[in-house]
C-alpha cells in the first residue's frame, strides 16, 4: 500500500494527541482492524494520528460508581478482565469480534467510532447503560452511548475530539447478561442480527430491571424499551411476553446476508432466547 503522501504522526501522550487534533482534521488510528481493510487498493494519502501507544487510553478501572474502560482497551483485554457478571454479555461479544488476531488488536473505542450497524460491541454496551467520555484540547464531556451513535457510520464526535473511555455505571453489576449473534458462521463474520440482554431479579424472582438492545437491524443499534417495560415486575415464562410489536422500532434492510423479514423474525427469536438465558 502506497504511503508516499500520507502524514503519520505518533504523539507521545494524550495531551499531545489532542493538541494535534485541535490544529486540523486528522484520521485517528488505533487498532487499525477497520482502518486498513477499508483502504485496500488505494494510496494512503490522508493525515493520520496513530494513538495506539497512548497508555492513558488503555485499561479497565473502577472510578467511584463507574467502570471506566479506556478507548484503546482491546477485545482480548475485555475477555480477560475480572468483571462482574453483568459484563458477561460484553465478554461474549468480545469473543465474537473477528478472530483472535483481531481481538488482540481491535479496540473498544475503534468499534464505537466505526459506528457500523453490525458492530458487535455496541448492543452489550447499550444494555449496560454505557456513556462515552470525549476528550479535546478544551476539556472533556460525557454523553450517553445512544446519543453518540447518531446514524449509519455517524457519531457525535465534534472536531478536535476523540473517544477517551467508555463509562459503565455500577447499578446493574448484580444483574445477569447475555449476548447472541446470528451469522453465516461462528467467527470472522458480519452479524445478521445481534441481541444483548441484562436482567436483574428481585428476591422473589421478579424482574427488577431489564435492558435489551438489538443490533444489525437498524442504521444504529437500538434499545428495545417496550420489551424492557413489559418485563419489569414479571417472572416465569418471560420469553412468551415478547411479541413482534415490541420490536416495531427496528428497520432492517434486505442485503446479501439476509432479508428484512428474516432479520425481524431472527431478532424476535434471539431476544426471547437471550432473556431466558439470563433468568434460567
Amino acid at each position: 500500500m502506497a504511503t508516499d503522501t500520507a502524514e503519520f504522526l505518533v504523539p507521545a501522550g494524550l495531551s499531545q494527541a489532542l493538541e494535534i487534533l485541535a490544529e486540523g482534521r486528522h484520521t485517528l488510528l488505533a487498532g487499525g482492524t477497520d482502518f486498513y481493510p477499508a483502504r485496500v487498493g488505494r494510496p494512503l494519502n490522508e493525515p493520520v494520528i496513530d494513538i495506539t501507544g497512548i497508555d492513558e487510553l488503555r485499561g479497565i478501572t473502577r472510578d467511584g460508581d463507574l467502570r471506566r474502560i479506556g478507548a484503546l482497551t482491546t477485545w482480548s483485554e475485555v475477555i480477560a478482565a475480572d468483571l462482574p457478571r453483568s459484563f458477561d454479555g460484553l465478554k461474549m461479544a468480545a469473543a465474537r469480534v473477528g478472530g483472535v488476531q483481531i481481538q488482540n488488536a481491535g479496540t473498544i473505542g475503534g468499534n464505537l467510532c466505526n459506528a457500523s450497524p453490525a458492530a458487535d460491541g455496541i448492543p452489550p454496551l447499550l444494555a449496560l447503560d454505557a456513556s462515552v467520555e470525549l476528550a479535546s484540547a478544551s476539556g472533556t464531556r460525557v454523553i450517553p452511548l445512544e446519543e453518540f451513535l447518531v446514524g449509519y457510520r455517524e457519531t457525535g464526535l465534534r472536531p478536535g475530539e476523540l473517544v477517551a473511555a467508555v463509562l459503565v455505571p455500577s447499578a446493574l453489576e448484580g444483574a445477569t447478561s447475555d449476548f447472541l449473534k446470528l451469522g453465516a458462521r461462528k467467527y470472522l463474520v458480519i452479524s445478521i442480527v445481534m441481541v444483548a440482554v441484562v436482567i436483574a431479579l428481585d428476591s422473589e424472582g421478579r424482574v427488577e430491571q431489564a435492558r435489551v438492545a438489538v443490533g444489525a437491524c437498524s442504521p444504529v443499534a437500538q434499545r428495545a424499551r417496550r420489551v424492557e417495560s413489559e418485563l419489569v415486575g414479571r417472572r416465569g415464562d418471560l420469553a412468551a411476553l415478547v411479541s413482534p410489536e415490541h420490536l416495531s422500532m427496528l428497520s432492517p434492510i434486505d442485503d446479501i446476508r439476509a432479508g428484512a423479514a428474516d432479520r425481524l423474525d431472527a431478532a424476535l427469536e434471539l431476544v426471547r432466547r437471550s432473556i431466558m438465558n439470563c433468568v434460567q
